[in-house]
C-alpha cells in the first residue's frame, strides 16, 4: 500500500509538473525542480508584492501634494481639495480605478473632511492591457506586447485632450454649478496647471501595464519610488519657494508624473530585457482601435461601478443624523479601507498577470491552478489582516481623530471593515481572472447588479428604515460585495479553461497585422 501511494503521488506530481510546463520561467525559477503550487505561490507574490508599493507610492503623490497645500490656508486648501476632486472625476477616473466624492463639495455644510483624495494602481480603460498584452506575452507573440502598449497610449492620449480642456475651465464650471466664485477661482487654477499631468498619468499606466504582462515589476517599483522622494523635495520648492502656492503642487503632481514616466520610457527603450517586447514605433497601433475600446469601456465601467458605490456610501452618510460625525467616521473607515485593500489588489493584479499569460501560452490547466492559488492565499491573507484589524480596533481610530465620540464609532466600525475586506480580497482575485481572461462585459453587468440592484439599496433600507446608520451602510456594501464574489465565482467554476485558451489564442492571432505595414 505504501508503494501504491508513492507511485499514486509520483504520478500526481507529474501531472502538476506537465501544467506548469517543465522548464524555467521568466522569473528564473527552475519549474522542473519544484512542485508547482509552491512555484505558483512564488510566483505571485514576486508580483505582488512590488504591485502593492506601487500602488501606495502613486497614492502618496496625492497626499503629499494636499498636505503642503493644507500649510498654506484654508482658501488654498479648499481650492486644492477641490480641484484634486474634480480632476478625479472628470480624468484621472476613466485612467483608473479611483474615483473621488466630487459632488461631495456640493454638500459643505455636511464637513466631508475625510474624503480622500488619491490614486490607485490604474485598472480602468487601461486594464484592458491585463488581456491583452498579457496574452499576447503569453503566446510569445512579443512584438504584439509592445504594439499593444502603443495602441493604449494612442487612444488614452485622445480622451486627455476633451479632459483637458473641461480643466481648463474648471473655474467657470465650479461657479456655473454652484460653488463660493472664492473657492472655484483656486481651484481652477489649481486645474489649470494639473493639466499636464493628465498626458502623463495615461501614458505612465500604459508602460505600467506594458511591464506587468511581461512579470517585470521590479522597475516600476523603482521608478515610482525615486519619483516621489523626488516629489517631496519638488513640492517644498514650488509651494513654498517659488511663490506659487498650490499652483506649485499642482506643478509638482505633473512632474512628477513626467519623471516616472520617463523613467520607464527609458528602460524599456533601452533595456535588454524588453528588446523582444518593444521593437520601435509602428503603424499597426493605429490599426483594430475600435477592438481595443470594445474592452476598455467595459473595463473602465467594471472597477468604477464597484468604487463608486465606496464613495456613495459616504456622500449618503450625510443625510444621516448627526452627518459630521458619520461622514467622518465613514470617511476614516474608507482611508483605512483603501490602505489595507492594496494587498488584495496587488494580488489581483498578479494573478491577472498569470491567468493572461497561461492562456495565451494555451496552458488552460496552469491559468486554473493559478487562480485556485491566489483564492487559497487571499482568503488566508484576508484572516490574518482581519485578526489584525479587530485586535487593534480600540486605537486605529485615534490615528485621525481625538475625538472620544469618533473613536468609538471607529472602533465599532472596525469588524464589519475585517469583514468586508474579506469578501473584496475574494473578489479582488475574481476580477483579476476576469481581467486577466477578457471577461470584462460580464464583470460590469456583474458589478451593476450586485452593488446597485443589492448593495446600494441593502444599505438605504439598513440605514433609513431600520436606523443603523453609518453601519447600515456599510452592511450593504458587504451585501454587494457577497454578491459580487458568489457570481464571479460562479462564473469562474463554470468557465471551461480549454476554450478560454482558444479564445485567447483567436484574440492574440485574429489581430495580428503584417509587419510589411511597418516598412
Amino acid at each position: 500500500m505504501g508503494r501504491e501511494g508513492e507511485e499514486q503521488e509520483d504520478e500526481l506530481e507529474s501531472t502538476l509538473l506537465a501544467i506548469s510546463g517543465g522548464e524555467e520561467d521568466e522569473l528564473g525559477l527552475p519549474m522542473r525542480k519544484q512542485k508547482p503550487i509552491l512555484e505558483e505561490v512564488k510566483r505571485q507574490v514576486r508580483l505582488a508584492g512590488p504591485l502593492m508599493l506601487v500602488t501606495m507610492v502613486l497614492y502618496c503623490v496625492q497626499v503629499i501634494s494636499v498636505m503642503f497645500v493644507g500649510h498654506l490656508g484654508e482658501l488654498p486648501l479648499s481650492g486644492a481639495s477641490m480641484a484634486t476632486s474634480f480632476a478625479s472625476v472628470t480624468g484621472f477616473s476613466l485612467l483608473c480605478i479611483r474615483i473621488i466624492v466630487y459632488f461631495s463639495n456640493l454638500f459643505a455644510k455636511w464637513n466631508l473632511n475625510w474624503v480622500e483624495y488619491r490614486l490607485s494602481i490604474p485598472s480602468g480603460m487601461g486594464s484592458t492591457l491585463d488581456t491583452l498584452c498579457g496574452q499576447s506575452y503569453g503566446a510569445k507573440q512579443y512584438r504584439m506586447v509592445g504594439i499593444q502598449m502603443q495602441r493604449a497610449m494612442i487612444v488614452l492620449f485622445l480622451v486627455s485632450v476633451p479632459i483637458a480642456l473641461v480643466w481648463a475651465n474648471t473655474g467657470r464650471l465650479l461657479v456655473a454649478i454652484g460653488q463660493d466664485p472664492e473657492i472655484a477661482t483656486e481651484a481652477g487654477q489649481y486645474a489649470r496647471f494639473m493639466i499636464p499631468s493628465i498626458f502623463a498619468y495615461g501614458l505612465l499606466q500604459c508602460h505600467i501595464r506594458f511591464l506587468q504582462a511581461q512579470n517585470n515589476v521590479f522597475p516600476m517599483m523603482i521608478s515610482a519610488g525615486c519619483a516621489t522622494l523626488l516629489h517631496i523635495f519638488m513640492c517644498w520648492i514650488l509651494v513654498f519657494k517659488s511663490g506659487l502656492g498650490n499652483k506649485g503642487a499642482a506643478l509638482a503632481n505633473a512632474t512628477t508624473y513626467w519623471i516616472n514616466l520617463l523613467m520607464l520610457a527609458c528602460y524599456v527603450n533601452f533595456s535588454s530585457a524588453c528588446k523582444k517586447t518593444w521593437t520601435g514605433l509602428s503603424r499597426e497601433a493605429f490599426h483594430n482601435v475600435l477592438y481595443f475600446l470594445k474592452l476598455a469601456i467595459p473595463s473602465a465601467i467594471m472597477i468604477c461601478l464597484e468604487i463608486w458605490t465606496f464613495e456613495l456610501v459616504v456622500l449618503l452618510s450625510g443625510f444621516l443624523p448627526n452627518p459630521k460625525l458619520e461622514t467622518s467616521v465613514l470617511s476614516i473607515s474608507l482611508n483605512l479601507y483603501s490602505v489595507v485593500y492594496t494587498i488584495p489588489f496587488g494580488l489581483g493584479g498578479a494573478v491577472s498577470t498569470r491567468v493572461s499569460n497561461e492562456l495565451g501560452a494555451g496552458r488552460p490547466q496552469a491559468a486554473r491552478l493559478a487562480v485556485r492559488t491566489a483564492i487559497f492565499s487571499v482568503i488566508t491573507i484576508g484572516i490574518v489582516l482581519g485578526s489584525i484589524l479587530i485586535l487593534m480596533r480600540k486605537t486605529l481610530g485615534y490615528c485621525y481623530s481625538n475625538e472620544k465620540e469618533v473613536v468609538k464609532y471607529v472602533t465599532s466600525m472596525i469588524p464589519l471593515l475585517a469583514l468586508s475586506h474579506l469578501f473584496d480580497g475574494f473578489q479582488a482575485v475574481l476580477s483579476g481572472t476576469a481581467r486577466g481572461c477578457g471577461w470584462q462585459k460580464i464583470g460590469a453587468l456583474v458589478n451593476l447588479g450586485a452593488f446597485y440592484l443589492i448593495g446600494v439599496p441593502s444599505g438605504i433600507l439598513l440605514a433609513f428604515v431600520f436606523k443603523i446608520g453609518g453601519q447600515g451602510l456599510w452592511l450593504g456594501i458587504i451585501c454587494g460585495l457577497l454578491v459580487q464574489g458568489i457570481l464571479l465565482l460562479i462564473i469562474t467554476l463554470r468557465a471551461d479553461w480549454e476554450q478560454q485558451a482558444k479564445k485567447a489564442t483567436d484574440r492574440v492571432y485574429n489581430h495580428i497585422i503584417p509587419t510589411n505595414l511597418n516598412s
